[in-house]
């Protein structure tokens, strides 16, 4: 029993075995003998670490490319007279973009690779981010350029997330994806951070269009080098031939898709992702304006600055614990929860404190507190989706995201509407707190981290049979 506990407890019902007399090699239910692919795909601790950096190099650039557009706005706005509703229309165009390719970007990288989706796409929206400047200044309507070309960068850039899902739960063990995913979910921050910083000085000494040059040539020169120095030169061709053929990946038919649907572990994920982006996505948006609301005499670069200076190294910490737990042979399961546990528990704890009054010190203390914990599912519902199913993680993700990126940017706006019809904050946090604790609960409930994925051409059963 103990050596199940350890070590069958990913492999649930829905993977399936046939009898061998091989009294050796039997793990699991007697007489049932799991036959593994021949090859090992996973990469080696040091391959992981150099993949681990690029990657967080390549989300940092990311959010550097993503960020241009917020940074410059109002330089750009008084450039092209625009008004609040045509900055805001530029500015939203990138979400309604992002959501449109989650799926799609998860589904291609489960079957040809997400370094080759990485790549192609990281060309691409570092492309367009260079060339913004250019397209504003000889487009005759600047307004309809600028839109639509954050549309693209929103369709561009959608396919980043799921295809990292996919790339790690494809090359990366159980116990080593925490600190992965974590470390370079931590790229957002410091990308934030960077381009907070260096873009600001750039934005003053040499106009808003070097912050657009800059990022944008970085994100190529990034790509490059991955092509030239990881991926050896190989040409990242995405051929129709490659999307049909399931290579060491399932291809899953709707009615299967519906059944991984039905598990109460997939829409858990879902449920979970869904809340945490939506309070992630309001916290982002509304804080600087709570802060220059109650606090007009402080100094922006403070609260700007040190939330995201503490998330780095939290998000950093949720890996290395999530992981070192696991290779200690705890659950799973338990270690998800626990993560999210901080993430959403004790996060609202923090935030549900900002509802009252609060010298400028101790609302930075509980802001900082909250983005720091929030970091924490990282190591929680966003790998949760590998261990349920690895075979189509990416697609899977993309379902999440794409979720979770629509009611983000309801509750955004929802969050307005309160604070204009009570005239007061405590009504966003309390929000925010009862969102995170309903998918809490919802997580502590229904997760699991045993496969449920219909995927028995992965283990490359030799008889294939589907056990709901």
């Amino acid at each position: 029993m103990a050596v199940i506990q350890k070590y069958g407890k990913n492999y649930g019902p829905d993977l399936v075995c046939h009898k061998e007399n091989h009294p050796s090699d039997k793990i699991g239910v007697p007489g049932c003998h799991k036959k593994w692919p021949e090859h090992n795909t996973n990469w080696s601790r040091p391959v992981a670490r150099i993949w681990t950096v690029v990657l967080l190099l390549g989300t940092c650039l990311l959010y550097c490319a993503r960020v241009a557009m917020p940074i410059c706005a109002v330089s750009m706005a008084e450039k092209f007279s625009w008004s609040k509703r045509e900055s805001g229309m530029v500015l939203g165009s990138f979400f309604w973009g992002y959501c449109f390719t989650q799926v799609l970007g998860g589904y291609v990288s489960d079957r040809v690779g997400g370094e080759k989706v990485l790549l192609l796409s990281a060309a691409a929206w570092g492309s367009m981010t260079a060339f913004t400047p250019i397209l504003a200044h000889f487009c005759s309507q600047p307004i309809l350029s600028m839109t639509l070309a954050r549309f693209l960068m929103g369709l561009l850039q959608g396919v980043h997330y799921p295809s990292l899902a996919s790339l790690c739960s494809q090359k990366v063990v159980e116990s080593e994806r925490g600190f992965l995913m974590s470390t370079v979910g931590s790229g957002s921050y410091l990308g934030t951070l960077v381009i907070g910083g260096a873009g600001s000085l750039m934005l003053d000494l040499y106009g808003w269009e070097s912050v657009f040059y800059v990022s944008g040539l970085l994100s190529v020169l990034w790509a490059y080098c991955m092509w030239k120095y990881l991926l050896k030169g190989e040409g990242p061709i995405i051929t129709l031939e490659s999307l049909g053929s399931s290579g060491p990946q399932s291809k899953l038919s709707k009615r299967h898709w519906l059944r991984l649907f039905k598990q109460p572990a997939v829409c858990a994920v879902i449920v979970t992702h869904l809340c945490t982006a939506s309070t992630f996505f309001t916290l982002l948006s509304w804080l600087p304006t709570f802060f220059k609301d109650t606090f007009p005499d402080a100094k922006g670069w403070v609260f700007n600055v040190v939330p995201w200076l503490v998330a780095i190294p939290s998000s950093l910490f949720s890996g290395c614990l999530s992981d070192h737990l696991i290779s200690q042979g705890y659950d799973t399961a338990s270690v998800r929860k626990l993560m999210q546990f901080f993430s959403m528990g004790v996060s609202s704890v923090f935030t549900v404190l900002l509802c009252g009054n609060l010298t400028f010190p101790w609302a930075v203390a509980f802001v900082s507190a909250t983005m720091g914990l929030t970091t924490f599912s990282h190591s929680g519902v966003s790998v949760n989706v590998q261990d349920l199913a690895p075979s189509c993680a990416g697609a899977l993700f993309g379902v999440m995201n794409t979720c979770g990126a629509f009611s983000g940017v309801l509750m955004v706006y929802f969050s307005g509407y309160l604070i204009e019809a009570t005239g007061s904050w405590a009504s966003v946090f309390a929000l925010i707190s009862i969102v995170n604790l309903f998918g809490l609960c919802t997580f502590l409930t229904f997760a699991e981290a045993r496969r449920v994925d219909i995927d028995s051409s992965y283990l490359g059963l030799e008889k294939p049979q589907i056990l709901i």
